[in-house]
Parts: structure tokens; sequence; C-alpha cells
């Protein structure tokens, strides 16, 4: 198990990825680089103990390799593996 939480402020992973599966005000998921509608000010899920959440929000872990070192990384790595 790793010592490494989710930073706060960070929100990487609800802005950088694509996301086709629905959320709740965004029906037809969200396209990489945009905020999810559910992320609030200050950079949290409002659905983090949703049953409306979807799976693959609910299945992402913190990684370091994919979080990387603060939120610059996070995004950059994110993005990187999203090309084709």
């Amino acid at each position: 198990m790793t010592k490494h939480r989710c930073r706060p402020m960070c929100a990487a992973c609800c802005i950088a990825p694509d996301i086709s599966s629905p959320i709740p005000g965004m029906p037809n998921g969200k396209p990489a680089g945009v905020r999810c509608i559910q992320l609030s000010e200050d950079l949290l899920c409002n659905l983090i103990d949703s049953p409306l959440r979807p799976e693959v929000c609910k299945n992402f872990k913190f990684d370091e390799v994919i979080c990387g070192n603060n939120r610059e990384d996070a995004m950059e790595t994110i993005a990187d593996l999203l090309k084709p």
C-alpha cells in the first residue's frame, strides 16, 4: 500500500481524461481537458460518496506513476496516456 494520497487542489483526474460514462449533468460524459461539472470550486468531487458517481471515477486511485510530484505532472501524464 502506498503512503501517497490525492493532493488538495489537484483534480487532474477530473479534468485531464475523457470520461465516456454518463455523469450527472453531463449525460454524454466529458471530453479530455474539460472540467467535470461535479467538481466543486475547491476542486473536490461533489459525488464522492454518491451512488451516482461513475464507476470509472470510483475505480481511479492515486498512483505515483500517474500523479507524479504535483498537479502539473499529473495533467501532463494523463494527457500523454490519452494520445493515440
